[in-house]
């Protein structure tokens, strides 16, 4: 039985005794899966289907038709390695990396890079370095908007295609691409580094090159992923912001 390489992004109720999950799966995409009998107490599945655990699935056959929309039977998962163990902050942010490529991978669309990009940031985000995982989150998200098409060019500026100079400051904006700006919060050669990093394909190299201009990445990239998305905020965000509300509001007054 040929097996794939999967992620669970998300499931929920099917039946009393069956679930309906969201894979990303390395060769396929993301895909929809019914677990029948996952949630029955002696089920095999039911201790596997965990988010952020790396998985071998192997899957039924396709339906002979050809709508994204139709759901493939899991017949097997198993626990394919050490998992990345999240709490915290870190468990918001891997939540909220399964939100983004829910929201913005068409289904049966493979990403291999994109996905091996997504095993490698999860290691990053358990670790106790914050600066680390914050460079991490703005790496994974400049590899999704640059597999999916909806990254501009970070070595020109967008609308006359002209070289970006190291000299000169810029802008990243998201009906607009990369604008020269006096007062910009990118300097020409972060934006290069980034531009260069994403080229070679390498994820440390781009994590190192996001180190620097985090903070304005951070807001530049939220801006641009929310444009796309066609919302002000993810649902992640919102549930993050409401638990920091109810912990401050827990602490007892100094």
């Amino acid at each position: 039985m040929k097996t794939q390489a999967a992620y669970v992004l998300h499931q929920y109720d099917w039946s009393e005794s069956s679930l309906i999950i969201d894979l990303f799966v390395r060769d396929l995409g993301r895909v929809v899966v019914a677990a029948k009998g996952a949630k029955r107490p002696y089920s095999q599945l039911r201790p596997v289907l965990l988010p952020f655990q790396r998985l071998n699935v192997a899957l039924g056959r396709p339906p002979r038709s050809e709508a994204a929309s139709d759901v493939q039977n899991l017949r097997s998962a198993e626990w394919a390695g050490s998992a990345a163990v999240l709490r915290g902050d870190a468990l918001f942010s891997g939540f909220y990396l399964n939100e983004l490529l829910l929201k913005l991978l068409a289904r049966h669309d493979p990403h291999p890079q994109l996905f091996d990009a997504y095993a490698d940031t999860l290691p990053a985000l358990a670790g106790p370095d914050d600066q680390a995982a914050q460079a991490a989150l703005r790496a994974f998200e400049l590899t999704l908007l640059l597999q999916i098409g909806l990254l501009p060019d970070l070595a020109l500026v967008s609308h006359t295609q002209a070289p970006v100079q190291v000299e000169a400051r810029y802008g990243l904006q998201p009906d607009a691409g990369v604008v020269a700006l006096r007062d910009g919060p990118f300097t020409g050669p972060q934006l290069l580094a980034l531009q260069a990093a994403l080229e070679h394909g390498s994820l440390p190299a781009l994590q190192q090159a996001c180190a620097a201009p985090v903070a304005p990445l951070r807001t530049a990239l939220r801006s641009l992923l929310h444009y796309h998305l066609g919302t002000s905020q993810l649902r992640t965000r919102q549930v993050m912001l409401e638990v920091q509300k109810l912990v401050e509001g827990a602490r007892p007054p100094r």
